[in-house]
């Protein structure tokens, strides 16, 4: 039998609103509506389903304040992340929105409502609080206080939710349960002990043999239950991660192991999320939970030490297990033992015995370098995944990207380094000339600071989607302005590599240069707004490369921005 839900009952407000759907439908679509967040979404598809049971709403002013000091909710029960609804309060004003009102809560993606909530209280809260009592610390290094500190907005809204539709995706939908189905499968296959383990990380050999070895000590079944909402900025993406489960699976004995998603936005909060989670997996039926070492730990704080010690998290669920209901499921870190070809929980492993173990960094660095990744490891089928989703640097895609004065030298520059890469070979290469972006995407633009930041942001994201598709992207406007080049470095290095150029040529050498005689109209006055004249220019201090034509002809500049691709991998011996 699974284990009872989280104060007793399952809050599935889909089942429970079902007989007002139409007219709740019809009702949302006259009420006025916000947009949800990425985060918002994922929080309330777990309430409406119930997998944040007992929640049916978003926290009231009254339920944030308990769970933020007490790790409870106002009437006692156990709850140790707070769970809001955030707006800003300029968009809550145009709306009208007060306590009482009744609002539409619509998918981002979209634009489908999904809920209704009756407004119960609207309230600022103190931030540095939240960070120092939740997450340990007010340090913008741990993602969720960088995420509470940039991206939550000003005015919580608390109050009772009404499920109008679910949201509705499009990828692994078979194996996106809600907390009933997970229940009524466990029902289906006859499974009374259940092991759920959470991941948001590709598993290998290690988190097999855990989690086999969980299930067999506890004469149990196995639920794998990775994170594919939010996760810590940088993780692999959960299509890759999906893919790699799924190779996964038959490597489980015979009727062991089944794969749910879960739509989570994990916030990285160390002991209080470990908790979390294993309220969410009793509420999904599971009779044991396994926290790891550093469970949901975001790493290093901003002087470089651990957020958490390695087992902290594990102290805290231990603390409330009685209340919990849910066993838990302590695992140290397992290493593996290549004489006897197995792993081992590291803690009762002789100091005299040989061991082998690949970090994530030594793994990452052999998926850049195509280096060899052994069987004992990870799986051939894992491998081959995570390959194809991290091919090596020189089936990467990067943008070299150009910045000067207009008549500097940068296009010329720009075209024989594409000439170089052509000769080259091994990926297609593209050209982003300031002029030619001008007049095929930007021909509407003037030359105001506003127009030109539109115009550079046109270039990046160009950039980032030819990088992202494995292609050489060479980009060579002006760029004067040093955030805007940020932004567009931020967006490409995302996707792929990218260098910053400055062609530093002096302004006299560049009106020397410029034999259609625009700076000479520009000096007369007859262009207002120019680059170097009469508007400024802020010289890059994070080039990868300072070149000035007066002093180094194109053929060294070309070869130096080459030398820069063969050091980082990208280019050079196939």
């Amino acid at each position: 039998m699974a284990n009872p839900p989280h104060g007793g009952v399952l809050k599935d407000l889909y089942v429970r609103d079902e007989p007002l759907r139409a007219a709740l439908q019809a009702e949302a679509e006259t009420l006025p509506y916000v947009v949800l967040t990425e985060r918002q979404l994922c929080d309330l598809e777990l309430i409406l389903n119930g997998g944040f049971s007992p929640l049916e709403g978003f926290h009231t002013q009254a339920e944030y304040a308990s769970v933020v000091h007490t790790n409870r909710l106002p009437d006692g029960t156990l709850w140790t992340i707070p769970i809001y609804l955030d707006i800003d309060r300029a968009t809550l004003d145009t709306l009208g929105v007060a306590a009482g009102s009744r609002l539409t809560l619509r998918d981002p993606r979209d634009d489908q409502p999904l809920a209704i909530i009756t407004v119960s209280d609207l309230y600022t809260v103190d931030r540095s609080q939240e960070a120092e009592l939740v997450y340990g610390a007010d340090d913008v290094a741990h993602p969720a206080v960088h995420y509470l500190r940039h991206s939550t907005r000003d005015t919580l809204v608390g109050g009772p939710l009404q499920a109008v539709n679910a949201p509705q995706h499009y990828d692994y939908v078979a194996i996106r349960r809600s907390p009933a189905e997970v229940r009524a499968l466990f029902k289906k296959l006859n499974w009374t002990r259940v092991v759920a383990f959470q991941t948001r990380n590709p598993m290998h050999r290690a988190h097999r043999e855990l989690t086999v070895r969980a299930a067999r000590m506890r004469h149990a079944n196995v639920l794998i239950q990775p994170v594919v909402g939010l996760t810590k900025p940088g993780d692999i993406d959960h299509f890759t991660r999906v893919r790699v489960y799924q190779a996964l699976m038959p490597k489980y004995p015979n009727g062991m192991a089944q794969l749910s998603l879960l739509p989570l936005a994990m916030r990285m909060g160390g002991p209080r999320e470990a908790v979390w989670h294993a309220i969410i997996r009793k509420n999904f039926g599971a009779t044991h939970f396994i926290v790891g070492r550093d469970h949901a730990g975001p790493g290093s704080n901003s002087q470089g030490a651990d957020f958490y010690g390695p087992y902290e998290a594990q102290d805290l669920v231990l603390k409330y297990r009685d209340e919990l209901d849910i066993e838990v499921v302590p695992f140290q870190m397992l290493t593996y033992l290549p004489d006897t070809d197995e792993y081992q929980p590291i803690n009762e492993v002789a100091e005299s015995v040989r061991t082998l173990n690949i970090s994530g960094t030594e793994l990452r660095r052999r998926l850049k370098s195509g280096a060899p990744i052994p069987e004992w490891f990870s799986y051939p089928e894992v491998v081959r995944i995570l390959r194809e989703a991290n091919p090596p640097r020189d089936r990467q895609g990067f943008t070299v990207f150009l910045t000067g004065l207009h008549a500097s030298g940068k296009e010329a520059i720009a075209r024989a380094l594409q000439v170089a890469l052509n000769q080259e070979g091994g990926r297609s290469v593209s050209l982003l000339l300031g002029e030619t972006i001008r007049q095929e995407l930007s021909s509407e633009l003037g030359y105001t600071k506003r127009e030109r930041d539109i115009n550079v942001a046109r270039i990046g994201f160009v950039a980032a989607e030819l990088t992202r598709s494995g292609a050489a992207c060479i980009a060579a406007p002006i760029a004067p302005y040093d955030d805007a080049r940020r932004q567009v470095k931020s967006l490409v290095a995302k996707a792929g590599g990218f260098y910053l150029v400055h062609v530093a040529t002096p302004l006299e050498a560049c009106i020397k240069n410029d034999r259609a005689g625009v700076y000479a109209r520009a000096i007369a006055g007859d262009i207002k707004g120019f680059t170097g004249i009469d508007d400024v220019y802020e010289p890059p201090a994070d080039a990868d490369l300072v070149a000035d034509m007066t002093k180094t002809a194109i053929s060294q500049i070309v070869h130096e921005i080459i030398l820069l691709l063969e050091r980082d991998g990208y280019i050079g011996d196939r």
